[in-house]
């Protein structure tokens, strides 16, 4: 049994894992550590990664890429309208309002949700990862951006288990990176706290956190991000060469999607190349459109001037951390930078202006968050043997708890969790109640996702006492592991009246035992607002647990299920046309050394 961290990206992935003392990214069947995140369907077989990225100019149709952005979200969504632009698969709207990518597979089309899609990428991983480290693979922990709400954090949790995955701890993509090098810096720290601000800056999105380290721990102060990337860039300089194109060729490559894609490819290695010259430097490309071959140029300093709004939004990230961090330029002790975006000479002279530090590149800029995801797999798993590291997460967006009015009083309302708290953590909530009645989480700032709901929860079996009062109901409010908000439970208190002494013991008792279940709880806030315990005399009693009936996003248990046998019955499809093709091509080399040797003995 060994254990991953996944750096599941929007253009590739990265695996690494806990081995021979250390942490090691894992290559691939191509021998490559990066696997495209693209998935294709050929007649009887899906290709995935490397060979999927590779067919994608023939093979448009049925070549699927970009899913990452789609999880947990409906076809009507702006943002997904927004992101089928740039995607050339074919995508309709399902009967339930979800997404679903039409392709032909199986000689007949099939429709499959980004979430299946996911766990078709994760499949390959696992298997990839199982044949570098020849043995089972199961346990792991995925890194996800830190912007993802409720609903996508489900959705990737979803499609890991329709892989097979068992996911230890989705962590915050920075918060991986910040492990990855406190970790290994470990003897540098003291009790005193370091700041170091981390920018991961990838194919379609920036994300910026603050961290203070001490010895052995770490913990996330502020984070801000913004959906820009390298993608961003190469769509400013596409438009460009497009609209150059059309006047010194009369072509118009906007109008065939083929050629937008060997276009943005070309654009690509261009601009890769332009990190490190600042020199003119050609763009070539052969049979471009209706046959004709087309040229141009560009330096460095005109593609700063086509992508000045994208390295203004950048800038605004930067400043914006600063603010909420609430962090002094004096107080930061370093900046490292991840990312391939964050190689663009222009995005690092932004991180100097605005922190006055250099950009730092300590880690590896690729592999830092797939490293950062096993180093926390590894601390969780009991098969791997490390060093403690305390990790301590924030939640990114602030969190409000409704439930419904009783009689003359309106309904309740109260902030649990504000901007910034830290992860994991659980909370009392203490609600006075006769009757079973609903509970709402929603998100107390603007999120990007349509639903500012996270869920609500039917609370049940809630009674009046024996002289018709309500009785408190308690809320346990919770961050777990995964960044997600839930209620884990609900408990009904039948109090009756007790010496002040008593009270005192159980409240000890309760405290003790809150503790040992690793919630950080806070006390309990009450409807009004008011903290409990106010009252001289205290009251002790009989708790009893309530049903909970519970609507929230990410798929049910029947299609959950449903979606793991299609997987299953896909993975063995899979491997009989595999087998077919090996055993065809056996029999060809049969054939071909006969026919040698026969025409020796002639």
């Amino acid at each position: 049994m060994s254990v991953i961290g996944i750096d599941f990206g929007n253009e590739s992935c990265y695996v690494a894992a806990a081995r021979s003392g250390g942490i090691e990214t894992l290559a691939n069947d191509y021998s490559l550590r990066a696997t495209p995140s693209v998935v294709a369907f050929d007649g009887k077989k899906r290709i995935i990664g490397v060979a999927a990225k590779n067919q994608q100019v023939t093979n448009m149709k049925n070549t699927v890429s970009g899913f990452k952005r789609l999880l947990g979200r409906k076809f009507n969504d702006p943002h997904v309208q927004h992101e089928l632009t740039s995607i050339p698969a074919r995508v309709e709207a399902r009967g339930d309002g979800s997404i679903g990518f039409k392709v032909n597979y199986l000689e007949e089309d099939q429709h499959f949700s980004p979430e299946q899609l996911t766990a078709m990428l994760f499949t390959k991983l696992k298997e990839t990862s199982a044949a570098a480290m020849q043995t089972q693979v199961n346990d792991c922990v995925i890194a996800c951006p830190i912007f993802f709400t409720n609903a996508e954090r489900r959705a990737l949790l979803d499609a890991a288990q329709i892989a097979g995955l068992n996911v230890l701890r989705l962590l915050n993509e920075t918060t991986a990176t910040a492990l990855a090098y406190g970790f290994y810096k470990n003897d540098l720290f003291e009790e005193k706290p370091k700041n170091v601000i981390f920018i991961d800056f990838g194919h379609s999105a920036l994300q910026v956190s603050a961290c203070s380290f001490t010895k052995g721990k770490l913990k996330m102060l502020a984070s801000t991000w913004d959906q820009i990337g390298g993608r961003d860039f190469d769509l400013a300089v596409a438009e460009f060469f497009a609209k150059e194109f059309q006047e010194r060729y009369k072509i118009n490559a906007k109008t065939n999607a083929r050629a937008n894609l060997r276009l943005l490819t070309e654009i690509e290695k261009l601009k890769k190349q332009m990190s490190a010259n600042s020199t003119k430097l050609p763009l070539n490309i052969e049979c471009f459109l209706e046959d004709i071959d087309v040229s141009s140029s560009m330096q460095r300093s005109q593609m700063e001037e086509l992508c000045a709004p994208v390295l203004q939004r950048v800038e605004q990230t930067f400043k914006r951390l600063l603010a909420e961090s609430k962090l002094q330029l004096d107080d930061i002790h370093s900046v490292e930078i991840v990312g391939g975006s964050s190689r663009i000479p222009s995005v690092k002279q932004l991180i100097e202006q605005v922190f006055n530090k250099p950009a730092s590149t300590t880690l590896n800029q690729d592999e830092a968050v797939s490293r950062g995801a096993a180093l926390q797999c590894a601390i969780m798993s009991p098969a791997v043997r490390v060093r403690e590291f305390g990790v301590t997460d924030i939640q990114n967006y602030a969190v409000k708890v409704l439930w419904d009015s009783e009689g003359s009083a309106g309904p309740g309302e109260i902030e649990i969790f504000p901007q910034f708290h830290a992860s994991p953590f659980s909370r009392l909530l203490t609600i006075n109640r006769k009757g079973p009645f609903n509970v709402s989480i929603v998100y107390g700032q603007q999120v990007p996702y349509p639903d500012q709901t996270i869920g609500v929860w039917k609370v049940k079996d809630v009674k009046p006492n024996e002289r018709g009062e309500g009785q408190e109901v308690k809320l346990k409010v919770r961050i777990n592991n995964n960044g997600i908000v839930l209620i884990s439970s609900a408990t009904l208190v039948e109090k009756k009246e007790a010496e002040e002494a008593a009270a005192a013991e159980q409240a000890a008792s309760e405290e003790k035992s809150s503790e040992q279940a690793g919630g950080a709880s806070n006390s309990g806030e009450s409807a009004d607002g008011q903290q409990e315990g106010s009252d001289k005399k205290k009251k002790a009693g009989k708790a009893t647990e309530l049903p909970l009936e519970v609507s929230t996003h990410g798929f049910s248990p029947v299609d959950l299920s449903n979606y793991t046998q299609q997987e299953a019955k896909m993975i063995g499809s899979d491997q009989k046309e595999t087998e077919r093709i090996d055993a065809r091509n056996a029999l060809e080399e049969f054939v071909y050394d006969m026919r040698n040797k026969l025409q020796v003995f002639i």
